[in-house]
């Protein structure tokens, strides 16, 4: 065998590497299958999120759905964010790491079984009851615990943030287990959830800003979002077709379904266009200090997609006379999460660019018209699925804004944030 063939085989193996910390200039650097993998195990969650915000909503429980999603979907995604930051800095793909990150996606599937439990514990005013979520959640944690005293143990120049990420962690799991057992009522329990919160958010503040930071890599880390974003996206397709499927089955095609159905579809496109019309990777490359623009900033984003997702479903239950809220109601379910993700994309460009754009005010402007009209449309009696068919036009104001003009503005924005 060649020592070439020979050099090869070993790139393929796994043994144990030094975790010395990843170049964040790499050429070409992407995600890993292993990051694919654990992607598609987290959406599994986020699926279950928006299934359960889609039936306290049908019912009317407006309340409880947005705050036991809320509660859910910062535990799903601040996990995923730390693990993709902290991957993008110090992946080996040695079986130790590979072990870790597995463990990972065992956590995240428990906190998914968990989903529900807790839903309905908000639903009832009961009491909050976070047992298996956080028992799911403090696996994740615990593993990310043991990947950051491995870098700081392995990475000297790297330590200081290492053991700041890995204190904050254990401390703020000391929070959510206490948490569990007290078996608080919703006001106290959503104190503490805020609380425990902040702590969890100043973990990677102090590390970074404080600590001299962890060499993450910048387009590696606009792709990995990317990724997230498109998966949480399709997760809304199949929540939607699912539905509809039930719908179908007992009614034959409709009208009003096949309207939900292109309904779902032209959102899914829209949005996907609109979130990729932002030059995340360029701009984080040259100003690494706006990370926590895009790290924070996006936790609304990707709640917004699978809201969309958990409204488009909302949309089938009315079809079906599932639902217990009327048509305004309904397309407010869907506009509300649509509203949020847009005007999300428009704070990222802001933030990342640093500069308030009047273009933007303009498309903004467009887009709340659209947007507002579906349920005064509604409201005045017209049918529910046109209704949200005009709501799917709301990411086509951006989208067509863009390819007439907004691109040649954002590569003159673009130049100059760059040359600053």
């Amino acid at each position: 065998m060649s020592e070439h063939v020979q050099a090869a085989a070993a790139d393929r193996t796994h043994r144990i590497r030094p975790m010395s910390g990843r170049d964040p200039h790499e050429i070409g650097r992407t995600a890993t299958p292993l990051e694919l993998l654990f992607d598609l195990v987290f959406v599994v969650a986020i699926g279950q999120a928006a299934n359960q915000l889609a039936h306290l909503v049908a019912e009317g429980h407006y309340g409880a759905g947005i705050g036991a999603f809320g509660f859910a979907m910062f535990a799903v995604l601040w996990a995923w964010i730390n693990f993709s930051w902290f991957a993008s800095a110090f992946d080996t793909d040695d079986w130790p790491y590979r072990l870790a990150t597995m463990v990972q996606m065992v956590g995240v599937t428990v906190l998914g079984l968990g989903l529900p439990q807790m839903f309905h514990s908000i639903d009832s005013g009961h009491g909050v009851d976070t047992r298996i979520i956080v028992a799911g959640y403090v696996v994740m944690r615990v593993a990310m615990v043991f990947l950051w005293l491995r870098a700081a143990r392995q990475c000297p120049p790297h330590r200081a943030a290492c053991l700041a990420y890995a204190k904050t962690i254990v401390l703020a799991q000391i929070g959510w287990v206490t948490m569990s057992f007290l078996h608080l009522s919703l006001v106290p329990a959503a104190v503490m959830f805020v609380a425990l919160l902040l702590v969890e958010m100043a973990g990677p503040y102090l590390a970074e800003t404080r600590h001299g930071g962890t060499p993450w890599h910048a387009h590696h880390m606009a792709e990995r979002y990317g990724l997230l974003a498109i998966i949480a996206l399709g997760e809304g397709v199949i929540g939607t077709v699912a539905s509809l499927s039930a719908v179908v089955e007992a009614q034959g095609w409709t009208t009003d379904a096949v309207l939900v159905a292109v309904a779902g579809m032209g959102l899914t496109f829209g949005m996907w266009w609109c979130y990729f019309l932002l030059p995340a990777g360029e701009i984080l490359h040259v100003h690494r200090e706006r990370s926590f623009l895009l790290g924070y900033g996006m936790l609304p984003v990707l709640a917004a997609i699978a809201a969309t997702g958990a409204g488009l479903h909302v949309a089938a239950l009315y079809i079906e006379h599932e639902a217990h809220i009327g048509p305004v109601a309904t397309v407010l379910a869907l506009a509300i999460p649509v509203a949020v993700y847009l005007a999300g994309f428009y704070l990222m460009y802001s933030v990342l660019f640093a500069d308030v754009d009047a273009f933007h005010a303009l498309l903004g402007v467009l887009t709340a018209v659209v947007l507002a009209a579906g349920p005064l449309l509604a409201a005045s009696g017209v049918s529910m699925a046109v209704c949200l068919l005009v709501v799917m036009l709301a990411p086509v104001v951006t989208v067509v804004g863009y390819e007439i003009h907004g691109h040649r503005h954002v590569a003159a924005a673009l130049a100059r944030t760059l040359r600053g």
